[in-house]
């Protein structure tokens, strides 16, 4: 199966902090995954896991229920993909910081994004985490526990306080922490490894990193999702990490959720490049240096940002990273493999089988240009019915001549043709949508992405209707410029 891929696993990264699937699309996926050369997933719940007890207010609001879990974790025993837990320990806290209830352990009061490190509160917290998420799944080889970027660590109160004696830095700081984390993971589920981001790590000191434990107890996954990825400062740092006494390392790149914080559609091509890296990478290295690659598909940039690539959306782009990743690089005959996996004639086109991903590329590629077309450049429009003539209901009578057979020409043709046809295809979407995903999510997307469109055209109509009512004229004409329209 793995034919001539330098990376023995091929982790699907499912990031359910923004639009999680439901699982009957799981249940459709994840066949496709195994078909296409993935042999695991790094499962990130986030706010999706069924915490109990004093952890219940982290739920969602469409948390997975336990059974869920469980058939979630079958439906990947059934199609051979290992699963790989994912638990936020240090950085991106946000779901977990931003509840009053445990506000106090913030590195920093008012940012939500870190733990304190210094509280023993804070070791508690994640290590209950930690605990009732390996309950659910037993017998795990290994365990993410995050830990990428802490943003604001050191500039709390008791980081400065902590700082200022002798000896103390950031550095030693994290690694502290994290140590602790990895302890209470091998303290408690001795036959689960955990594994680390390794962004907090790069600039640490080869001597820090040696003398902290740090690598005894950890395996760092390299991340990078950059289409021009530096090969040679990559072997270096893999060459760093051996010398310091990790024994085994993982590659990260990106399959999707890389290239915009509100990106709709995939870039295919920036992908596939990254993956390219990846594989010369592996190739300078000795044989087994990385253990494995997660191809991350990221759905939100932290826990506030808006959505990016819906998973439906992504999956030509990780069709073609994989069988890449299996076929040690992209061919012609790569490409036909994925074609017929994906049962489409050709990568080049947009009607893939998909609806949500025909759907979304209209919408991407056509719905806000065609609205701009008649907002921002028709020439009567911004030249005498502007924002500003707008707000004020004011317009020149003779314009009402020239602008209201657009506006009619808009109503008949327009409104009937691309006003309806949007809104039409809107609700094709919004059905299909609903079929994948849970109702909040349906409305994040189509609100950041559909809406704002069709809400300016609507007004647009009703202006020039208001504009062009019965009534005397709504203004009147100014000095005369010798100017014609």
């Amino acid at each position: 199966m793995s034919g001539s891929s330098p990376f023995k696993m091929r982790l699907v990264h499912l990031d359910l902090k923004g639009a999680p699937p439901k699982v009957s699309y799981l249940a459709e996926v994840f066949p496709l995954f195994h078909a296409l050369g993935a042999n695991g997933l790094l499962i990130e719940y986030e706010d999706m896991f069924p915490y109990e007890g004093h952890l219940r207010l982290l739920r969602a609001q469409h948390a997975y229920s336990p059974s869920e879990i469980k058939e979630i974790l079958h439906l990947a025993t059934v199609n051979e993909l290992e699963v790989v837990p994912l638990v936020q320990t240090f950085g991106h806290m946000e779901f977990v910081l931003k509840h009053e209830a445990l506000a106090h352990l913030r590195e920093v009061a008012f940012f939500p994004n870190t733990l304190n490190p210094h509280e023993a509160e804070s070791l508690a917290l994640v290590g209950a985490m930690i605990d009732q998420v390996m309950e659910l799944h037993p017998g795990a080889r290994w365990l993410h526990v995050g830990c990428d970027e802490v943003y604001y660590l050191g500039e709390g109160e008791a980081s400065r306080q902590w700082l200022q004696q002798e000896q103390n830095t950031k550095a030693r700081l994290c690694l502290s922490h994290v140590k602790a984390v990895a302890s209470h993971v091998l303290a408690r589920h001795p036959t689960t490894k955990p594994l680390v981001w390794d962004d907090m790590l790069r600039d640490i000191p080869e001597d820090q990193l040696s003398a902290s434990g740090v690598p005894q107890l950890v395996e760092p996954m390299l991340w990078d999702y950059t289409a021009d990825l530096d090969v040679h400062s990559k072997a270096l740092l893999m060459e760093k990490y051996r010398k310091c006494g990790f024994r085994q390392l993982w590659a990260a790149s990106a399959f999707k959720g890389a290239t915009g914080v509100s990106q709709a559609l995939t870039p295919i091509e920036h992908h596939l490049r990254n993956h390219r890296q990846w594989l010369q990478v592996a190739a300078h290295g000795p044989a087994d240096t990385l253990q494995g690659i997660v191809l991350t598909g990221w759905q939100r940039y932290d826990h506030f940002s808006v959505l990016c690539e819906l998973l439906p959306v992504g999956i030509p782009s990780l069709a073609v990273c994989l069988q890449s990743l299996l076929q040690g690089g992209f061919s012609e005959d790569v490409k036909a493999r994925v074609e017929n996996f994906l049962g489409i004639p050709s990568l080049e086109i947009t009607g893939f089988p998909s609806d949500i991903l025909a759907l979304v590329t209209q919408v991407g590629l056509h719905l806000r240009s065609s609205v701009d077309e008649m907002l921002h450049r028709n020439r009567y429009v911004t030249g005498w019915f502007s924002s500003y003539h707008r707000r004020r209901k004011l317009v020149h009578p003779v314009m009402i001549q020239h602008i209201q057979p657009q506006a009619l020409r808009l109503t008949a043709v327009w409104a009937l043709s691309l006003l309806g046809r949007w809104s039409a295809l809107a609700g094709e979407l919004e059905a299909a949508l609903r079929r994948v995903f849970y109702p909040d999510a349906v409305e994040e997307w189509l609100e950041e992405n559909v809406q704002p469109s069709l809400q300016q055209l609507q007004q647009l109509l009703q202006d020039l209707g208001e504009a062009a009512g019965p009534g005397p004229p709504l203004a009147s004409p100014g000095p005369d410029t010798g100017q014609d329209p």
